[in-house]
């Protein structure tokens, strides 16, 4: 237990920043700081009183209920992305159809072209059957080579047949591809839409919610949500999850975890990649794209396409995964921390590995 409590007072060296960098406004330059637990106001209001006026929540159970509301926006968001990214996917697979309808066409032409100087060749010849031409003829010599030669010209002919007929089917094919692709990307864009609009909506809600309360309470609902993350943190911490995690960053990961890092103060948007504003999944992909290897972007497709790893095995620049949705990410940086965009209001920052659900820890450079 010795070992953990040590390990865990030096993994919560980079938290404090959580107490600073959660709070909206921040300039990006502030970093570290003497790790400690959230201090108390001069005067708090219970947690677990009920605030005055209709409804008689306390304030502990509106931060529960604005967290769960920024989750749902969060688990929105990132269906969201992934529709965008389907949606680009099928625009980018449209035009390359199109390009080929349009090459297709044009050989067709060509083809057609050819066929018809073959027809006009054999009109030229009278059209005569070769046993009649060998009757005609002056020079039976004379009449077997032309008819090699008019054997080869049949085959080209053809062939020349048979590939007609093949681009017209290809072209066929790719009209029933092309219509297909379209219904995908309307039914794409349908999702985006509905996605877009649940994330507005669980985001009105919350900020409805936090709008209701006084300077007093809203300083005092970003405390209580340091307060919880610190205690989520502690308690992991003291289940020894970290004792055997001492994994070394690749050369990719340095870039990665230098590139999330240098983002913290940037404030949280939705749907958002940089370079002013960033979602979660939005600082990871840069993250990793910045050190040079692309990853999905969203984080339920980085759960299910990038390999998991142990969490013991678990290295600077290793994606963690949160919650059973997989809704949300950060990446670990090292000593029990990872960064991470945390939700609308507030910025990216350090926060403890440990202080969400964890689902799984991927890994981008495998």
């Amino acid at each position: 237990m010795g070992t953990v409590r040590r390990r865990g007072a030096s993994s919560l060296v980079l938290l404090c920043a959580m107490a600073i960098l959660t709070a909206p406004g921040l300039a990006a330059g502030v970093a570290y700081a003497t790790p400690s637990a959230p201090a108390a106001p001069a005067s708090p209001r219970d947690p677990a009183a009920p605030l005055p006026g209709p409804g008689g929540k306390s304030l502990e159970q509106v931060r529960k209920d604005i967290e769960e509301l920024y989750r749902q926006a969060g688990t929105a968001t990132d269906a969201y992305n992934l529709a965008e990214a389907e949606t680009k996917a099928q625009s980018d697979k449209i035009v390359e159809i199109a390009n080929l309808v349009v090459a297709g066409q044009e050989r067709i032409t060509t083809l057609k072209s050819r066929a018809g100087a073959a027809a006009r060749a054999q009109y030229r010849s009278g059209g005569l059957p070769p046993g009649a031409q060998l009757a005609l003829s002056d020079s039976p010599g004379q009449f077997l080579d032309g008819a090699g030669r008019l054997r080869q010209g049949e085959k080209a002919t053809s062939d020349l047949l048979s590939e007609l007929s093949r681009t017209q089917s290809e072209l066929q094919r790719y009209a029933q591809e092309a219509s297909d692709r379209w219904k995908t990307l309307e039914a794409n864009r349908v999702k985006q839409e509905d996605s877009k609009k649940q994330i507005q909506e669980k985001i009105k809600a919350a900020e409805e919610l936090e709008s209701k309360l006084e300077a007093e309470e809203k300083a005092r609902l970003i405390q209580l949500e340091q307060e919880a993350q610190y205690k989520a943190q502690t308690a992991w911490l003291s289940t020894g999850a970290m004792k055997d995690v001492n994994g070394k960053a690749t050369e990719a990961g340095k870039r990665a975890v230098q590139f999330a890092t240098a983002q913290m103060g940037k404030p949280y948007e939705w749907g958002a990649e940089g370079p002013g504003s960033f979602d979660c999944s939005g600082l990871t992909s840069q993250a990793w794209l910045a050190a040079g290897r692309g990853i999905p972007r969203t984080s339920q497709e980085q759960l299910r396409l990038l390999p998991k790893v142990a969490l013991k095995d678990m290295r600077p620049g290793d994606l963690i995964i949160y919650f059973d949705d997989a809704s949300h990410v950060g990446m670990y940086v090292g000593d029990g921390a990872m960064v991470h965009a945390p939700r609308p209001g507030r910025n990216v920052t350090m926060a403890g590995a440990g202080s969400m659900p964890i689902k799984a820890v991927v890994r981008p450079d495998a």
